[in-house]
């Protein structure tokens, strides 16, 4: 039987009390910037912690953790304070395909960056008024600003997402959720108000594309950008001005109960 968009709604509301809890962060790469009070702590382990969540949890989490660890668990203050000896020890880091050569890019870059601006949140923002849709161009200024630096590897391109190649770039949404959105829960952040939680789009991974698709949420069979689109437009009759709540709803169900 075909659920109404109201059945939908009620129960992803009720999932979201199930699901979105403070005990959530104990087991999802979210706690990696969880363990940190300063804004460009946060915006730094959240960045890392995105861009390496792929894989098991547990694995994702001991992965982050030792790299903050490397960072003497002051990722700002080792971007922009780093010696050649202490760049060194972080030769030895490696996250199934994400390997030295790749961090040492981004600690270049955030360096580059942070050297110039108290915050990541401007290389991601777009003024609603100059596009249509800031979050997606935000994510192409952001990928082409990040690769902007002379000799970027190409290799690293695998580990940064963008829309203009049609990715659904899962991790980087789920990014700026957490940098974006506050809740009561104190899940995500809310440590930038510049961007809307109303442009945010949905973090498309596989349990959340499942579930979407079982409740009719998404009908698209790839899971590129605009399968991502498809689901927020469909959230956002749900709830116009934050559609990404649902976000935990439907991975909590993914995961947890598998429907």
């Amino acid at each position: 039987m075909k659920l109404s968009l109201r059945d939908v709604k009620e129960h992803l509301d009720d999932a979201l009390i199930k699901y979105a809890q403070p005990g959530f962060i104990g087991s999802d790469p979210i706690q990696i910037p969880h363990s940190f009070s300063r804004k460009q702590d946060i915006e730094i382990a959240g960045l890392f912690a995105a861009t390496l969540a792929w894989g098991q949890r547990k694995t994702i989490i001991n992965k982050c953790n030792e790299l903050m660890d490397m960072m003497d668990r002051a990722p700002h203050e080792f971007i922009l304070g780093h010696s050649e000896e202490e760049l060194q020890r972080l030769s030895s880091f490696k996250h199934r395909t994400f390997n030295n050569e790749d961090l040492l890019y981004f600690i270049r870059f955030l360096n580059y960056w942070y050297s110039e601006n108290d915050s990541l949140e401007d290389l991601f923002y777009v003024d609603p008024n100059d596009s249509s849709q800031p979050v997606k161009q935000g994510l192409i200024n952001y990928h082409r600003t990040f690769f902007s630096l002379s000799d970027s590897p190409s290799r690293t391109k695998k580990h940064v997402s963008t829309p203009e190649r049609k990715s659904a770039c899962k991790r980087l949404n789920m990014y700026l959720r957490w940098m974006v959105r506050s809740d009561k829960e104190g899940i995500d952040f809310g440590i930038w108000n510049k961007i809307s939680t109303a442009d945010l789009i949905c973090p498309l991974d596989v349990h959340v594309e499942r579930i979407a698709k079982a409740l009719n949420l998404l009908k698209r069979k790839q899971s590129d950008w605009l399968a991502a689109e498809e689901l927020t437009s469909n959230l956002k009759k749900m709830n116009p001005e934050d559609p990404v709540k649902y976000d935990l709803a439907l991975f909590g169900l993914g995961v947890m109960e598998g429907i």
